[in-house]
């Protein structure tokens, strides 16, 4: 199989579903929605190159795998489509923060991305989650059928932001207070 198809050379791109193909251009609502979702997904991946196998790299591979699934339920345009994400991926989501909280300390003020490496991308990565979910809410006003993918982008951004923070606790770095 190519990796190049030349079809999208004119800034076209295709949608798939059960009445065959549809071609949008990319900077559509839906494509820039599951282009987010990808995007979050790639930072992801460069924030578990900095960790070790095992506990946190673990649930971001499970991560990874659920943004997958987003981002072909959204690229999918059959009304009578199947998702590929379950409300499962969410409450896993929610025992990961439960359980990765118990460990940190309390907040009591706003605190600044920064740290180790795998904490700073894991925080990029939550903004990138929260720009794929503004892009999804968008959609939505097109199509509503996206409420579990909207419900999953929101937990992931909140799961994201505490798995910096536990990635910097593992490495022993304390969480840099804000300033202002």
């Amino acid at each position: 199989m190519k990796i190049y198809t030349k079809t999208g050379d004119t800034g076209m791109t295709s949608l798939w579903g059960h009445g065959g193909m549809k071609r949008v251009t990319k900077d559509s609502l839906r494509v820039e929605s599951y282009g987010a979702v990808d995007e979050a997904n790639a930072v992801i991946g460069v924030a578990r190159a900095y960790l070790q196998p095992g506990g946190l790299d673990a649930a971001l591979l499970a991560v990874q795998n659920h943004l997958f699934a987003v981002g072909a339920d959204l690229s999918n345009i059959s009304p009578d489509r199947t998702d590929r994400l379950d409300s499962g991926a969410v409450d896993s989501l929610e025992q990961g923060i439960d359980a990765m909280e118990k460990d940190l300390p309390v907040l009591r003020q706003f605190i600044l991305p920064a740290g180790t490496p795998a904490a700073a991308f894991l925080q990029q990565a939550r903004t990138v989650a929260r720009r794929a979910e503004r892009r999804l809410v968008a959609l939505a006003q097109e199509d509503g059928s996206y409420g579990l993918q909207l419900k999953y982008l929101n937990r992931l951004s909140d799961f994201l932001f505490v798995a910096a923070r536990a990635a910097n606790r593992a490495a022993g770095v304390e969480d840099t207070d804000a300033q202002f």
